[in-house]
């Protein structure tokens, strides 16, 4: 095992560089004005601050993100909330939208968006590189992973992490061998392999990539110059090293953070019915996902705002949340809230009951509302009366209801065009 020391100076010597330019566009609405990893997640955070945090509680302090779809709300929130890194220090998180810096074109796949930044990446002159995806939720000290990298003498380590074969067809899924090095990689399969002796169980990538820099940069320039690749990580680089190279399985388990004896937390909040579970796992008793760890702390931007506000007390109109996280600058005025969660600056209004919903920030709800099983977008005005997520077949003729019937609510579906910074 590697001391802690050991692991600090790998950290100084890595950059890391988190792809954040996609646009998510199984979450519908929700990314038709901000790309996947500005998407607000669990009360006051946004999707990005999760690899972003765990990138400095593992004591990476050299970051670049990587953005190009719809950026300006997600470049906003890190130059805001992501600016305490000291330059003085070689600190910093820079953001790397699409310039066309290589070639006259816009990323073509996640290997091109990093070789399109190749000249940056080589003036950071790192050790080490660590990839990772923006949009997953999940605390890990990447710290051990690099420890776990330079022991195997791995050219490429990849986080893996286990699921029920059931549930892999859309992800990339390993073969491994001895030490578990990898020995097969398919890319979003029919019939999935399945780890030796747990015919139910999978490997699958987490999108968690570790590389020698100088090999990185071969590699990439390599991949540019095949007119046959589509120049993505999954379908190209991993395939071409597994024979060629020595390519590594990291299981996250070994460094998830802060889970004592519960399995570890990692979520792909891809689809709109994945992001409304993710949320409401938060308001269990005792969560999946702690977001009270003081040890790893998940950072953010957040605005200055009032305590939430809970008001009246009469019999048919009390401001009352049971089984909720309710968010700072919230007004509750004389509604009732149940099992749900609510961003910053939500106001609710007389009479309004809230039941398995999941509220983004700076919402106004009227009065007498009822919702059931909804998300409701940033900066919605719910007009009095409005009823969601009882009947379907209505709800569906304004707004998207998935498969799981989770209603989902957007400024423009109201007739709002709010097309501001979100």
């Amino acid at each position: 095992m590697s001391s802690p020391r050991f692991i600090s100076t790998l950290t100084k010597n890595t950059v890391a560089l988190i792809l954040a330019g996609g646009r998510g566009s199984r979450l519908e609405q929700l990314t038709d004005w901000r790309a996947k990893p500005a998407v607000p997640f669990g009360g006051k955070h946004r999707i990005i601050d999760f690899p972003l945090s765990n990138c400095i509680n593992s004591g990476i302090r050299r970051i670049g993100v990587v953005t190009q779809y719809k950026a300006h709300s997600l470049i906003q929130h890190i130059q805001r909330g992501w600016g305490f890194l000291r330059g003085e220090f070689n600190e910093f998180v820079e953001l790397l939208p699409a310039q066309q810096r290589i070639q006259e074109e816009w990323y073509k796949g996640t290997a091109d968006a990093i070789y399109q930044n190749i000249d940056i990446l080589c003036s950071y002159d790192p050790e080490f590189v660590v990839i990772l995806a923006g949009d997953h939720i999940h605390k890990m000290d990447y710290g051990k992973m690099l420890a776990f990298h330079v022991n195997s003498k791995a050219d490429m380590t990849i986080g893996c992490y286990e699921l029920p074969v059931s549930e892999v067809s859309a992800f990339g899924v390993m073969v491994v061998g001895e030490g578990d090095r990898v020995t097969g990689f398919v890319e979003k399969p029919a019939n999935p392999p399945h780890i030796p002796g747990s015919p139910d169980r999978a490997l699958v990538s987490m999108g968690i990539y570790v590389f020698n820099a100088h090999f990185l940069c071969e590699q990439l320039s390599r991949d540019a110059d095949d007119p046959k690749s589509a120049h993505d990580f999954g379908h190209d680089i991993i395939p071409h090293l597994i024979s060629r190279y020595r390519v590594y399985a990291h299981r996250f388990e070994d460094s998830c953070v802060g889970m004592g004896d519960k399995p570890a937390y990692w979520r792909d909040v891809g689809t709109v019915d994945a992001y409304w579970e993710a949320n409401m796992e938060l308001i269990k008793v005792v969560p999946d996902l702690n977001l009270y760890d003081k040890t790893w702390p998940i950072w953010t931007h957040q605005e200055q705002l009032p305590p939430a506000k809970f008001i009246f007390d009469d019999e048919d109109r009390r401001g009352i949340a049971i089984d909720s996280m309710v968010s700072g600058g919230c007004i509750i005025s004389g509604a009732m809230i149940h099992h749900s969660l609510l961003f910053s600056d939500v106001r609710v209004n007389n009479y309004t009951k809230i039941t398995d919903s999941v509220i983004l920030p700076k919402v106004e709800i009227g009065r007498y509302v009822k919702l059931n099983k909804v998300i409701i977008d940033k900066q919605c005005v719910i007009p009095d009366g409005l009823e969601a997520g009882f009947d379907p077949v209505k709800d569906a003729k304004q707004f998207h209801v998935t498969e799981k019937g989770v209603t989902l609510i957007t400024p423009d579906m109201l007739g709002q065009h709010i097309h501001m910074s979100n």
